[in-house]
């Protein structure tokens, strides 16, 4: 029997787990020079705290919102804890859980990190279309349910600071990422 594309199938399966252990390393590196004060695992954490519902920013769904482990998101926190970007608080439902809050300082880190997010996301994306991101992000998400579990994702808007500011600095941010991406796709 000829297992020719069985071979060629499990070479491209080898070959697409590498390069997604390598790049997730890659952009987290690079992640954090763009953020500073923040590193990548930190910004994701704070983000998926402002993600979930205050009432449940448990140490287990912020590492079910981050497909972590509990023990990793308990060791980020406790970083973010001592820098005073987070505060640690019993959970009002849960009497054995802590609650995770984002403080004032927190959000403050949040909106200048997000700021040059934006252009981080410029500059790894910047050889994609729109079309091609929309197939990238579908492709994730299936490979993510490969156990059956759907990926708890962040597309609503996490609110961390008021509307009038909010729209001030996406404006701001959009017109620097719209620089960024036409200066970029016009060298291509």
């Amino acid at each position: 029997m000829d297992y020719s594309n069985e071979l060629k199938e499990l070479f491209l399966m080898n070959q697409t787990y590498a390069t997604l252990f390598t790049l997730t390393n890659k952009i987290q590196i690079e992640g954090d020079k763009y953020f500073d004060v923040l590193t990548s695992r930190q910004y994701m954490t704070i983000l998926s705290i402002l993600h979930l519902p205050e009432e449940e920013t448990t140490l287990n769904n912020i590492a079910r919102k981050m497909g972590t482990s509990k023990q990793n998101i308990n060791r980020i926190v406790a970083n973010l804890e001592k820098n005073e970007y987070v505060q640690v608080v019993p959970s009002p439902n849960d009497k054995r859980a802590i609650n995770v809050k984002v403080t004032d300082l927190g959000k403050q880190v949040m909106i200048k990190c997000s700021r040059v997010g934006i252009n981080f996301m410029a500059d790894v994306f910047h050889e994609f279309t729109q079309d091609e991101l929309e197939t990238l992000w579908s492709l994730l998400k299936k490979m993510y349910r490969f156990n059956g579990e759907e990926q708890d994702g962040f597309e609503d808007d996490a609110n961390f600071m008021e509307d009038e500011e909010l729209d001030k600095i996406k404006a701001e941010a959009l017109k620097e990422f719209s620089r960024r991406r036409n200066k970029i796709n016009k060298k291509d």
